[in-house]
């Protein structure tokens, strides 16, 4: 929590000094939603889970489950294994969630912000967080995933995605050169331009390495990132602003 706050605190100060772009809407039209979800969020997963990933990984671990457990991997393999296996799952989750429109519902509403920001990162519908920490706990069991690997994935995923969701840029020959080791702002925020080609691009939110791998990598966007258009163009009304209409997008009508 201390490293989620910080990361935010410090990416809004960025955000303030240095915008990369110029923001549609007032930071207090969007901020309620965009902070208020994710308190939202936190309890339902509370009420849900009895446990969350670091926990059912420290379970796995006493019980000998998993398959890390059962190959009696070296703690060095299963820590690396582990922290690139669950940021390709992570992957692979996001492009089906683009892909199956059921699914696609409960994604759109993280694309329906109207400004891309630090605050966009934490924009998911609880339903969206209770489908995402199944796999997740499913995943890491199946793994045997050492627990303080969990947790190191958990802070750094957390961490990068508020990065590269931040209205900032990075002078341009650092980041071609970051954006081989990690997602940066803009790469990321070509997958939030209104254009679907563009959307269907660059899933990942800490590792580059799987939209190169995958054929889902995109440079720049068509329109430069201070012209092009946010968010999704059948969805662009003050639901996108609100936190009751954020909780009632999938079941909406565009």
């Amino acid at each position: 929590m201390s490293c989620f706050f910080t990361v935010l605190l410090a990416m809004m100060l960025w955000e303030w000094r240095q915008p990369r772009r110029t923001l549609s809407l007032p930071r207090t039209r969007r901020w309620p939603a965009n902070l208020g979800i994710i308190v939202v969020d936190s309890v339902v997963l509370r009420l849900v889970f009895p446990i969350l990933a670091v926990g059912a990984a420290g379970l796995a671990e006493a019980r000998g489950w998993g398959l890390f457990h059962g190959m009696e991997a070296p703690f060095w393999l299963a820590f690396i294994a582990s922290l690139l296996l669950l940021d390709l799952i992570i992957y692979t989750q996001h492009v089906v969630f683009h892909k199956v429109p059921v699914l696609w519902r409960l994604h759109r509403m993280h694309h329906t912000d109207l400004d891309f920001d630090v605050t966009t990162a934490l924009r998911f519908h609880p339903l969206e967080i209770v489908l995402s920490m199944l796999i997740k706990l499913a995943v890491v069991i199946f793994l045997g995933a050492p627990a303080v690997a969990v947790m190191v994935f958990e802070v750094i995923l957390n961490a990068t995605a508020m990065f590269n969701h931040g209205n900032v840029g990075l002078p341009p020959w650092l980041d071609r050169r970051l954006r081989w080791l990690l997602v940066t702002p803009d790469m990321h925020r070509v997958h939030h331009s209104v254009l679907v080609e563009e959307t269907d691009s660059n899933f990942g939110f800490n590792l580059p390495w799987w939209d190169r791998l995958f054929g889902t990598y995109r440079d720049q966007p068509r329109e430069g990132h201070t012209g092009m258009t946010l968010g999704l163009d059948y969805f662009r009304d003050g639901r996108a602003t609100q936190l009751s209409g954020l909780l009632l997008q999938p079941f909406q009508r565009p």
